[in-house]
């Protein structure tokens, strides 16, 4: 724990956060379910209107403690094949905790198998009413299990959506053995994305209207591990367990 508090500060230093403040976390240090005071439970295969997510996923979303509880410091999101059927997890801060602009960073170790897709993102509060992609979405740091070591940010927006142009990618070697940090420094003219405090993509579209720039709203944070699907691709049929770790998430501005 003294290693990690340590690592902390050294990285606060570095992103100058004596000049931001924090204004919401979950650090997890607690036993038993996620604080309902700040996580929902997204449940179901997204049927009838958008069956598998709109992406072909095979899990069923559920609120069982075996697919999300809070133990020894960490969140885990655990999806399980019985019976041929996965069920997983999938957590939201949907009208708990918004947020509009900031550094939102999350402490995380990733699950390894081919058909794994762990997710941490952000996706804009106004998706009730506008839709997908009008909303936008922010995703800090995808995983594709079919690619092993390698962890992409994302930006969603009418400009470019579903297969779009706007993501960076980045080598993580050790991304199922250790912590790493995943961050994003969402401010009012680019959105800047980070694994351990190096940068390694900025969004900065040259003009920014409805369809490039949706990011001047509030959004809300998402954590999931999906299954399959169209990114997620085939499953190692041998997989009956894929589980993400979360041992914090955090808000400055």
């Amino acid at each position: 724990m003294l290693a990690g508090i340590l690592f902390s500060c050294v990285l606060f230093v570095g992103f100058k956060t004596k000049e931001r403040k924090l204004i919401w976390s979950d650090e997890f240090n607690y036993e038993g379910i996620p604080d309902a005071k700040k996580w929902n439970y997204e449940i179901g295969d997204g049927c009838p209107k958008n069956c598998g997510w709109g992406n072909n996923e095979a899990q069923i979303y559920s609120g069982n403690k075996e697919n999300v509880y809070v133990q020894n410091g960490s969140l885990i999101i655990n999806a399980v094949k019985k019976d041929n059927k996965w069920t997983s997890g999938k957590l939201t801060t949907q009208a708990k905790a918004k947020f509009t602009y900031g550094r939102i960073e999350f402490r995380a170790k990733l699950p390894v198998g081919k058909g794994s897709w762990p997710a941490l993102w952000m996706l804009g509060e106004s998706f009730a009413s506008t839709g997908w992609p009008d909303c936008g979405e922010i995703d800090v740091m995808e995983h594709v299990g079919r690619d092993p070591g390698i962890v992409q940010s994302v930006i969603h927006s009418r400009s470019s959506f579903g297969n779009t142009v706007n993501l960076g990618r980045t080598p993580v070697k050790t991304f199922d053995q250790e912590f790493h940090i995943y961050a994003v420094d969402w401010k009012k003219d680019r959105i800047e994305f980070y694994v351990d405090d190096r940068n390694f993509y900025t969004y900065k579209p040259a003009e920014k209207n409805d369809k490039t720039w949706p990011f001047d709203k509030p959004f809300y944070i998402i954590m999931n591990v999906a299954v399959g699907g169209n990114l997620g691709g085939p499953l190692d049929p041998s997989l009956s367990q894929i589980k993400m770790e979360v041992d914090y998430v955090r808000v400055f501005q």
